[in-house]
């Protein structure tokens, strides 16, 4: 396979005609989608903070004619100007699933820029709010290092609880959820691929339990399909998650134009102009 790297973007052109649709405030936050421009969104975030952008096209073998040579995979990927963090756009390439969902961004960081793997990871899926990852994002790159844990996980539910949150009655240092029951954040087993150097996640035994990170999914419909979902290998430093959470809980009206047809009917609008 060959990489070749591009210095534009994007790659997604499924944003509906944006002109013709009318704008609205909504809330909550949390059920109010991306708007159908989830890469924008970042990518004009992380343009702001001057991160450098590439877009990664993975060709066919050398050896195979011009003509056969097509892409078959694409990403892009945002790296900022100390190189010890990165966000990737793979919702173009063959990302594996969370949440029945594909995933849309991974963030990643290091430790310094000769390590050669991410520190830790962290994946987000198509519908998550464009404003909730920014924020993340944006208390990711004001960190001087950011692998570095500064505070406990308690701090996480504290901030979703500010909000009206509910902690689980039996599990309250541990889960929390929105007062509606439709979206929910966890402290518990990482699911499987979540990309992360601590040593619990690198060495588990297949009967063992593996490293707890922080997970986050909004569930309109008991049972039915998840609407976005989020999740935060182990060594993602507490307060970043607790940035993520604060932001998604927060209840501050998003600007949308597209609204998710699962919780249309479920949030609050008022005309944008």
């Amino acid at each position: 396979m060959e990489a070749l790297l591009y210095p534009d973007s994007p790659l997604d052109s499924s944003t509906p005609n944006r002109g013709a649709l009318p704008a609205y405030w909504v809330g909550p936050r949390h059920l109010a989608g991306d708007d159908g421009r989830l890469y924008d969104a970042v990518a004009d975030t992380l343009a702001g903070l001057g991160w450098t952008s590439l877009v990664i096209v993975r060709g066919r073998e050398h050896n195979e004619g011009p003509e056969d040579r097509q892409v078959v995979r694409s990403t892009v990927l945002h790296i900022s100007p100390d190189t010890l963090r990165w966000a990737q756009w793979v919702l173009p390439d063959e990302p594996f699933y969370l949440g029945e969902l594909p995933i849309a961004w991974q963030i990643s960081a290091r430790e310094h820029p000769d390590s050669p793997l991410a520190r830790w990871s962290a994946y987000f899926t198509p519908g998550i709010p464009g404003e909730v990852l920014c924020d993340f994002l944006l208390a990711l790159d004001a960190r001087d290092q950011p692998t570095t844990e500064l505070m406990g996980p308690e701090l996480v539910l504290d901030v979703v609880a500010e909000h009206g949150w509910l902690r689980d009655v039996d599990q309250p240092y541990s889960v929390a959820m929105h007062p509606t029951f439709t979206s929910h954040l966890s402290f518990g087993e990482v699911p499987p691929l979540i990309q992360d150097t601590d040593p619990r996640a690198l060495s588990v035994e297949a009967q063992e339990p593996g490293a707890t990170g922080w997970q986050a999914w909004a569930e309109p419909v008991m049972g039915a399909a998840y609407l976005w979902a989020a999740s935060f290998s182990a060594s993602v430093p507490h307060n970043l998650a607790a940035a993520f959470a604060s932001s998604l809980s927060s209840t501050a009206p998003v600007l949308r134009q597209v609204l998710p047809e699962s919780t249309r009917d479920r949030l609050l609008r008022a005309p944008a102009s």
